[in-house]
């Protein structure tokens, strides 16, 4: 039997049997992630913490998803948002695999330059948008052909489409 203490201080979430737990994303970030990776609830039971207690980030989100394994895009679009996230990949109740995810060095096709003149925005023109990756701990992308930054602020709003 567990004491009130416990209770009062401690969030219980259920276990998953199979699928993924995304812990560490800095707080107030796991809907932008849950938005990116296209999960609206129907795929299996979704659990998500907002605001827990985090020794490493102060306050942190945790997102867990039964039945889902993450791609390498998939992947790489949680490190832009959550570029302190861990991925704990679970299988019957256990955590089998545990990994930080890695921002990659170049993000290629998947934001846009804001920059309206950058040659990535020219409809005539066949050139994808590619990013070189700064500052790891908070990305800030640089358009390899026009030199404009992204802060986490654009990359989040392209990728829940809120610009």
């Amino acid at each position: 039997m567990m004491s009130s203490k416990v209770q009062e201080r401690d969030l219980i979430v259920s276990k998953i049997k199979d699928g993924i737990v995304i812990d560490h994303i800095p707080a107030g970030r796991a809907l932008i992630v849950l938005r990116v990776l296209k999960l609206k609830g129907g795929e299996g039971r979704v659990a998500l913490v907002m605001n827990a207690d985090s020794r490493r980030l102060g306050r942190k989100d945790i997102v867990k998803i039964e039945g889902k394994e993450l791609s390498n895009d998939e992947l790489n679009l949680v490190s832009l948002i959550a570029p302190t996230a861990t991925i704990n990949i679970i299988r019957d109740y256990s955590v089998i695999k545990k990994f930080q995810v890695k921002l990659p060095e170049t993000v290629k096709g998947v934001v846009k330059c804001r920059n309206p003149k950058c040659i990535t925005n020219q409809p005539r023109e066949d050139a994808v948008p590619t990013f070189r990756v700064l500052h790891l701990d908070q990305p800030i992308l640089q358009c390899q052909y026009c030199g404009t930054y992204l802060t986490i602020d654009d990359i989040n709003a392209q990728l829940t489409g809120e610009r």
